[in-house]
C-alpha cells in the first residue's frame, strides 16, 4: 500500500515541478530524450525522459514567432518630436566663453575674415622699416572693417595669454605715457601696438585727459571685453617716457619675443627707476634757466644772478607747497612771487638794473609750454575733449602765475616802484651772448624735464637752431615776432620728429626743451605790468600777443612734425589717411 501510494504521488510531483522548467531546458531535454537514448537531460537523471516536460506557456520547438516591437513609454511630452519626422538638428551650441579664455586669433596662422566689406578687403601693406608709431597711427585712422588682417603670429604654436591681462598691460603702458605728457594720438597708437603684438587685432583704445579705456571684440558674434583706468597723478620724467617707448618698440618687433610676464617685469622696473637728476640739481637748473632767459631780454651778469636767485627760491617754495598737498595752482602762484619780489626790491633800492629782465627771466621757468604744445597738438589731431582739458589746465597755471606776479606788482606800485614797461626793449642786440643763453636755457630745461643724458646735447643744439632762426627773421629780417616764432617752432618740430624716428623714441624730449627760448615771457610780464599800472588796454594787448606767440609755438611744432613725415617712409601703401571733414556743412 505504501508502494502504490508512492507511485501515485510521483507523477503529481513531476507535473508540479515541470511548471518551473525554463524553455531552454525544454529544448535541450527533448533532444536528449529522443535523439540519444540513455543520454543525460538538462535537469533529469540519466535516461530519464520525464525531466524534459515543458511548461504550458513555452513556445513549441520549430515555431518561428515574430518578436513584438519595444513598447513606447507610456508618458510622453507635448514638446516631443513624433517618431519618423525628420527634423534638422541645430548645430551644437558653443560653450559659454569666459573673459579669461585666450584670444582665438592668437594661435591661428591664417584666420578667416568674419565678413567682407562692401568695397572689398583693401590691400594694405605695413612696411617693417617704418617706425611703429606711423604704422599703428595709420591703422588707427582706418575703420575696423578696413584694417588689414593680423599678420602671422610668431608664437603660433603656443597658447595665448588671457585677454584681461593683455588689456591691463595696455592700460598701464598708456597711463605712463599720458601721465608723462604724451599726446593722445601717440598714446592710442602705443596702446594699439601692445594689443596687436599679443594677437588682439580687433581692439579700440580710447584716450581722454584722465580716463583710458580699451575694448576688444574677438568677432562680430562674440561679446566685447572692455577695461578702463583712471590717470590721477601726473609727473614729468622723460627718461621714464623713453623707456616705455622702448618697451612698446620691442613688443612691436617681430624678431623680439617678449612674453607677457617679461613685459610686466620691465614695466615694473620702469616704475621703480629713480629720476636721473636729484632735487638739488633741479633747483640749480631752474635758477640757470631763469638767468639765461634774463640774458635773452637784455640783462647782464647782475641780472643773471638776481633772476637765478629768485627762480631757485620760488622752486623751493613750490616744493614745500607740493609736500603739504596744495594744488598746482597755488604752487605756481607761490613760485612766481620771489622773482617778482626781487625785481621790485631792486627798483625800490634804486639799483641800476633792469628789473623787468629779472621778472621776465623768472617767468620763463614757470610758463607751461609742455602742456600748451600737447593741448594744441591734441586739438589739431581731432582729440577735442583732451585738448580742451589740457588748454584749461594751461589757463589755470597761467592764472596762478598772473595772480602771484600781480600781487607783488600792486604792492610795488603802491610803494612807489618805478617800473618802466619799455626797459627790457632797449637792450642792445648781442647775437653771440643770446645764442649761448638760448642753448643754456634749452639744456637746463631738459634737466628739469628729467631727460636722458644722451638726449641733452641734441636738444641743446635744437634750441640753438630755433633761436638762430628766430633772431635772423625778427632782428635781421624785421619780420613779425609771431611769424618768426612759428617758423622757428616749425624747425624744432621737424628736427625733433626726425631725431625721434632715428632713435625710435618719443618726440617730446627733442622738442619741448628746444622751444624754451621762444616762450613769451616778456610779453606776459608787460601785460601784467600794464594791468598793475591801470593800463588795462595796453596790458590786454600784451597778453593777447603772448597768447598769439604761444599758439604760434604749438602750431609750428605740430606742423613741423607733420612735414617730417614727407621725409619718412609712410606706414601704409595708401599713405597716412586723414579724417574726412564736411568743411562746416
Amino acid at each position: 500500500m505504501a508502494e502504490g501510494e508512492a507511485d501515485d504521488r510521483k507523477p503529481r510531483s513531476d507535473e508540479a515541478r515541470s511548471a518551473f522548467v525554463p524553455p531552454a531546458a525544454v529544448v535541450t531535454g527533448a533532444h536528449g530524450a529522443h535523439g540519444a537514448p540513455g543520454t543525460q537531460g538538462t535537469h533529469g537523471a540519466p535516461g530519464d525522459s520525464e525531466s524534459s516536460t515543458t511548461s504550458e506557456f513555452a513556445i513549441p520547438a520549430g515555431l518561428d514567432v515574430p518578436q513584438a516591437p519595444a513598447a513606447e513609454p507610456e508618458t510622453t511630452s507635448e514638446f516631443a518630436v513624433p517618431s519618423g519626422l525628420d527634423v534638422p538638428q541645430a548645430p551644437p551650441a558653443e560653450p559659454e566663453g569666459s573673459a579669461f579664455s585666450p584670444p582665438r586669433t592668437y594661435s591661428a596662422r591664417d584666420a578667416l575674415h568674419a565678413f567682407t566689406p562692401p568695397t572689398g578687403v583693401p590691400l594694405v601693406k605695413l612696411t617693417k622699416e617704418a617706425p611703429w608709431q606711423d604704422r599703428m597711427r595709420a591703422m588707427l585712422r582706418m575703420s575696423v572693417t578696413e584694417r588689414p588682417a593680423l599678420e602671422t603670429v610668431r608664437r603660433a604654436d603656443e597658447p595665448g595669454p588671457a585677454v584681461p591681462r593683455v588689456l591691463d598691460l595696455t592700460l598701464r603702458i598708456g597711463e605712463l605715457l599720458l601721465a608723462g605728457g604724451e599726446g593722445a594720438e601717440d598714446v592710442e597708437a602705443a596702446m594699439f601696438a601692445v594689443c596687436r603684438s599679443y594677437g588682439l587685432d580687433r581692439c579700440e583704445p580710447n584716450v581722454t585727459f584722465t580716463l583710458l579705456s580699451v575694448s576688444y571684440q574677438p568677432s562680430l558674434v562674440d561679446d566685447p571685453v572692455s577695461a578702463s583706468r583712471v590717470v590721477r597723478r601726473r609727473g614729468t620724467d622723460y627718461t621714464r617716457l623713453a623707456a616705455v617707448f622702448q618697451l612698446v618698440d620691442d613688443l612691436s618687433d617681430d624678431e623680439t619675443e617678449i612674453s607677457l610676464e617679461e613685459a610686466y617685469r620691465r614695466l615694473a622696473e620702469i616704475r621703480r627707476n629713480r629720476h636721473p637728476y636729484p632735487g638739488w640739481a633741479l633747483t640749480v637748473a631752474s635758477g640757470l634757466l631763469a638767468g639765461a632767459a634774463s640774458v635773452l631780454v637784455g640783462g647782464g651778469l647782475f641780472v643773471f644772478v638776481a633772476a637765478a636767485a629768485g627762480a631757485m627760491l620760488g622752486d623751493r617754495l613750490a616744493w614745500l607747497c607740493a609736500g603739504r598737498g596744495l594744488p598746482e595752482f597755488y604752487q605756481f602762484t607761490v613760485a612766481a612771487t620771489p622773482p617778482a619780489a626781487i625785481g621790485v626790491a631792486l627798483t625800490l633800492a634804486h639799483v641800476d638794473v633792469k628789473a623787468s629782465a629779472v621778472i621776465t627771466g623768472g617767468l620763463f621757468a614757470l610758463l607751461p609750454g609742455r602742456a600748451l604744445v600737447a593741448g594744441v597738438q591734441d586739438g589739431l589731431t581731432g582729440f577735442y575733449i583732451t585738448a580742451s582739458a589740457r588748454l584749461l589746465e594751461v589757463m589755470y597755471f597761467f592764472t596762478g602765475i598772473v595772480v602771484g606776479v600781480l600781487m607783488v606788482l600792486y604792492f610795488g606800485v603802491t610803494l612807489g616802484a618805478k617800473l618802466n614797461p619799455d626797459a627790457a626793449l632797449s637792450g642792445v642786440e648781442r647775437p653771440g651772448w643770446q645764442l649761448a643763453a638760448s642753448m643754456l636755457l634749452s639744456l637746463t630745461f631738459a634737466v628739469l624735464l628729467q631727460q636722458e643724458r644722451s638726449t641733452v646735447l641734441l636738444v641743446t643744439l635744437n634750441g640753438g637752431v630755433a633761436w638762430s632762426v628766430y633772431g635772423a627773421m625778427y632782428y635781421a629780417g624785421d619780420l613779425s615776432p609771431v611769424a618768426s616764432t612759428a617758423a622757428a617752432a616749425g624747425l624744432v618740430g621737424l628736427f625733433g620728429q626726425l631725431l625721434s624716428r632715428y632713435r625710435f623714441a618719443s618726440a617730446l624730449p627733442f622738442t619741448t626743451a628746444a622751444i624754451g627760448p621762444l616762450l613769451p615771457g616778456s610779453a606776459t610780464y608787460f601785460g601784467l605790468l600794464g594791468i598793475a599800472q591801470s593800463d588795462v588796454d595796453g596790458g590786454l594787448v600784451s597778453l593777447t600777443k603772448a597768447v598769439a606767440l604761444s599758439m604760434a609755438i604749438a602750431i609750428g611744432v605740430n606742423l613741423g612734425a607733420e612735414v617730417s613725415r614727407l621725409f619718412l617712409r609712410v606706414g601704409t601703401a595708401e599713405g597716412r589717411r586723414a579724417a574726412k571733414r564736411t568743411r562746416g556743412f
